[in-house]
């Protein structure tokens, strides 16, 4: 009987793609894991589409014993199981077989992230560089983009794909809100600071040349997309932070996005917002972001309680 479990695959991730709108970074990881799983099946004479509990179960006991992380077979796992109920929803299964298969587990890490006075260091280092004397008009123009970026990263917290790909004309509009188009197409509204606002404006101004086509985008650049590498702002923001004293391991876009919510967090925001903001799907996502709000209300205790302030000065009951 022909195995069409390839055929299966590429019917899934059409579905994903069309339906629901998946990034391509997001097929590209459905595509490898669930290309991995098929090979395992076939060299075990098994269909992956017909396979069985026992069947994925050996699977994934190889997947540990080759020393992936647990994220990474957690990330396997999740695949298989939204490809057997795509095959169960689709009539062309009777049954979900990873329905009792347990998650790997994993330690939950926290993110890594700056410090308020650490950004400050980041961001004034690049308004000094920005506004030296005699720089070349290509030398101030890459200088004030790397500060808009940096000022818009930290204001919004977007991901790093999303800045890059700004278009030119979200200037146009009222400059108080930001609208982002992120994972899946989805569109959400972020407020827009005043510094990153005149960040972009100092940018633009300098009309930077290109190719008709790159002038639709905010951060225009000679590439195949036509506008700004996300490795290109990663390289120069590292390099930054080396020259305002800051370790360059403990530095990148990521790290910028993850302190945008810590901040928030840990200045009275309240979880969903900060859901709503990051362009979070699942509140569980944002949850990473729980030992902020702990160590807020631990202080917010600490300041408050009337005890616990009791507690801090024995000796005025002597």
């Amino acid at each position: 009987m022909r195995d069409l479990s390839a055929a299966h695959i590429e019917a899934f991730l059409e579905m994903l793609s069309v339906e629901r709108g998946a990034a391509v970074n997001t097929l590209s990881s459905y595509g490898r894991d669930l290309d991995d799983a098929l090979s395992f099946q076939r060299e075990h004479g098994r269909s992956l589409t017909e396979a069985g509990v026992s069947d994925l179960k050996a699977y994934l006991a190889d997947v540990a014993g080759r020393g992936l992380a647990p994220a990474s077979q957690a990330r396997r796992l999740s695949a298989l199981r939204q490809f057997f109920r795509f095959l169960y929803g689709e009539g062309l299964r009777a049954d979900d077989p990873t329905a009792t298969l347990d998650s790997p587990r994993k330690a939950q890490a926290l993110p890594k992230t700056l410090s308020i006075a650490e950004v400050d260091r980041l961001i004034a280092q690049a308004e000094r560089e920005a506004g030296e004397d005699e720089l070349s008009r290509f030398e101030q123009q890459r200088r004030l983009r790397l500060l808009a970026l940096l000022e818009l990263l930290y204001a919004t917290g977007m991901r790093v794909s999303e800045l890059v790909s700004l278009p030119a004309d979200v200037l146009s509009q009222d400059g108080v809100f930001l609208m982002i188009r992120g994972k899946g197409n989805k569109e959400r509204l972020v407020p827009l600071s005043s510094r990153s606002r005149d960040a972009m404006t100092a940018f633009r101004a300098l009309d930077p040349e290109g190719e008709e086509d790159q002038r639709k985008w905010l951060f225009p650049a000679d590439s195949a997309s036509g506008h700004l590498a996300r490795q290109v702002f990663a390289r120069d923001l590292k390099a930054l932070a080396m020259r305002a004293g800051l370790p360059a391991a403990a530095v990148s876009p990521h790290i910028l996005r993850h302190a945008f919510a810590s901040h928030l967090l840990a200045n009275g925001a309240d979880l969903r917002i900060v859901q709503e903001l990051l362009g979070h799907a699942d509140i569980a996502t944002t949850q990473i972001y729980t030992h902020v709000l702990e160590e807020r209300l631990h202080r917010l205790v600490s300041e408050h309680h009337p005890l616990a302030k009791q507690a801090k000065k024995p000796e005025e009951n002597r």
